[in-house]
């Protein structure tokens, strides 16, 4: 026996059932009734199961029709899969996966989220994650952390959010707290050490450790550039240093990965003043072999920033410049390169910068240190000196 649904045209009957105005009902030899459509795909579907009476089989075609008019419908194989919507947890999981990031910054994030992210999110749905709950969990963050960390804690999960969004995860991203991934702090003023002080700090240092201060403060190297340079990275006969590589210290592990960006891959100049300083440090002190460390620390790794720091701490004390850090003798020799009238994009390849800001910060220190001998020069015209 076959059935017509309410409102179907025509009458009368056959062995397979009559179509309706959207799908067609049929009697089994059971006696239950078995609902057929096709869908908007062009494919055919029937219901997963049959039904007591021919009214409930109607009322699943209805069901099927409703969904195909409001552009809600799925195919059977996707509604009876029940794919739970995914976790926040686990897609920043993935995220952090798909991420091409040096180790340091791997790790960093890898602590954020562990630390400060994923206990308040990791097993929510990233769909019913709302502007209100990060804006809380922002708040929270204060009384737990700096400001520093909170601001990164924030910035990664906007980071993750948004990526969320541009792979349809979530419609919206629930990070819309102004201001929340930046951090206001004021800006530590760096004095360069002068000539005489870099002469009285070099001096001050084991002499296996004082062409590092030559190269930090005259060639504007960076602590991890300097701490992999091997024989081989050193070209005296073109007084050129090439930067290729450098070193991290990630979790106690030694990291050795390409400069902190494409632009930190580059050739330094050497000054001719510090080439017979360096021939006698690479005769003296550096490892056997082109691989061979300039600066191997007393284990023979690269020399980690803790061994330098015991030294440089002592050094600069005897300088009289305790404000000093290593990284500073790096804008020193900016300022210096500044000072001999170098252009923007000179200095932007010299220190390996990948925008003007810092190099622009550099020039003017330089201006302003001119501006001074200026007036030193209007000293002696004027018989003062």
């Amino acid at each position: 026996m076959t059935t017509d649904p309410p409102g179907a045209a025509g009458s009368g009957g056959n062995r397979r059932g009559r179509r309706a105005s959207f799908g067609s009902v049929r009697k089994l030899p059971s006696g239950r009734f078995q609902a057929r459509y096709t869908g908007p795909d062009g494919q055919p579907y029937k219901a997963p199961v049959t039904f007591d009476t021919k009214g409930d089989a109607h009322g699943w075609l209805s069901v099927r029709r409703s969904e195909i008019v409001r552009d809600e419908w799925l195919p059977e194989s996707a509604r009876t899969a029940k794919v739970a919507p995914i976790t926040f947890g686990a897609y920043a999981e993935s995220w952090l996966k798909r991420r091409e990031l040096k180790a340091r910054t791997a790790a960093h994030y890898r602590g954020i989220l562990d630390k400060f992210i994923l206990p308040r999110f990791g097993d929510r749905p990233a769909v019913a994650i709302t502007p209100t709950d990060v804006a809380d969990w922002n708040h929270d963050l204060g009384t737990r952390t700096g400001p520093t960390y909170r601001a990164h804690a924030y910035s990664l999960m906007r980071s993750i959010c948004l990526t969320a969004v541009d792979e349809d995860v979530v419609t919206a991203s629930p990070c819309r707290v102004r201001g929340a991934g930046s951090v206001r702090k004021a800006a530590r003023k760096i004095e360069p050490a002068t000539l005489a002080q870099l002469e009285q700090l070099t001096l001050a240092m084991p002499a296996r450790l004082r062409a590092a201060i030559l190269l930090a403060a005259w060639c504007a190297l960076r602590f991890g550039e300097i701490t992999e340079l091997r024989r081989k990275d050193v070209d005296l006969r073109n007084a050129v240093v090439k930067v290729r590589r450098g070193v991290t210290r990630v979790g106690g592990e030694v990291v050795v990965d390409t400069p902190k960006s494409t632009e930190s891959v580059r050739d330094v100049s050497i000054p001719p003043h510090l080439i017979p300083l360096l021939r006698d440090h690479i005769d003296e002190h550096a490892q056997w072999g082109r691989d061979g460390l300039l600066f191997p620390d007393k284990d023979g790794e690269q020399l980690a920033h803790s061994s330098m720091s015991w030294h440089f701490h002592k050094a600069r004390d005897a300088a009289g410049r305790s404000d000093l850090h290593f990284h500073d003798l790096r804008h020193t020799g900016a300022v210096l390169a500044a000072q001999t009238g170098a252009t923007l994009k000179e200095l932007m390849g010299r220190l390996g910068h990948s925008t003007p800001a810092m190099a622009i910060r550099y020039q003017h220190v330089a201006q302003g240190r001119d501006a001074q001998i200026a007036a030193k020069l209007s000293e002696i015209a004027n018989g003062v000196l």
